[in-house]
């Protein structure tokens, strides 16, 4: 009898452990899911979406490509050697009378706040009331063909959204020819044509300011020296985003040099507006 009461016993025991490890095993798994339990989250890697949201934009090259017609007139000094220097003067009305062509382009490669400039522009007019300083000839007509190359690089000081101010440094490349045609006096008849070519070292600013989500103000200042003796550029403008990579742009510029040597002169100033657009990629 003793013997059978103690087997009883132990099955008894055996049946409340087994329901204590029934009842506990599905309160253990709820607990090990429930998010308020910090010691049963199991250790996770962040996904790969946030990464991506936070990727730094710095690493990737912005090109941008801005074609210019540039009205640009001149006034100044022209000499060659060992002939009497000519007077330029060319108003805005006169503009498209003594315009033969000009063109100007800018070329951008950015990276973060670091940027390489590239500006083209070449201009031909032709003044045929020209007058020239002294009693060798009457009239003189003046061909002048002037094109500039800038390769510089920036610094980005200030940026607001899409707005930035950028200082920049570098040289400018410049080749002109002057094509003189004198009438009457004793120079009558007498054409001649020269050139020079000479670089110059410029410094300055240049930067956008966005007034909305599609306008925007533009504008550009250098100065500098080298072989001539100044060497200058500033432009003002606007510009009005019509696509998501493409821009329309009008300003107005004025580009000016002071270059002479071995008789060959150059002191003028090419202003005018200029009309373009810029694409971005």
């Amino acid at each position: 009898m003793i013997l059978r009461a103690r087997r009883n016993k132990g099955r008894s025991l055996i049946k409340v452990k087994i329901m204590k490890i029934s009842i506990a095993g599905p309160v253990l798994a709820a607990l090990w899911a429930s998010p308020g339990v910090a010691c049963a989250q199991p250790p996770t890697m962040p996904p790969t979406a946030t990464v991506s949201e936070h990727a730094d934009d710095d690493s990737s090259w912005q090109f941008s490509v801005s074609p210019y017609f540039w009205m640009a007139g001149i006034q100044g000094t022209s000499g060659q050697f060992n002939l009497p220097p000519a007077e330029m003067k060319s108003d805005f009305g006169q503009i498209f009378n003594e315009l033969d062509f000009a063109f100007m382009g800018i070329v951008e490669a950015r990276r973060g706040r670091y940027s390489i400039l590239g500006d083209l522009s070449y201009t031909k007019t032709s003044l045929k009331n020209a007058t020239p300083r002294g009693v060798l000839a009457e009239k003189l007509g003046v061909t002048s063909e002037a094109f500039s190359a800038l390769l510089a690089g920036g610094y980005t000081l200030y940026q607001s959204g899409r707005s930035y101010l950028d200082v920049m440094a570098g040289a400018r490349v410049w080749n002109v020819k002057t094509t003189m045609r004198f009438q009457g006096g004793v120079l009558d008849g007498l054409n001649r044509r020269d050139s020079a070519t000479w670089v110059d070292a410029v410094a300055g600013v240049r930067g956008n300011y966005f007034l909305s989500d599609k306008a925007y103000l533009m504008g550009w200042g250098a100065v500098g020296a080298g072989q001539a003796d100044l060497d200058w550029d500033v432009a003002a403008g606007f510009g009005y985003q019509v696509q998501k990579n493409l821009s329309l742009t009008a300003a107005y510029r004025m580009q000016g040099v002071d270059y002479s040597k071995d008789g060959f002169v150059f002191d003028v100033i090419q202003k005018g507006p200029i009309l373009g657009l810029t694409y971005r990629f």
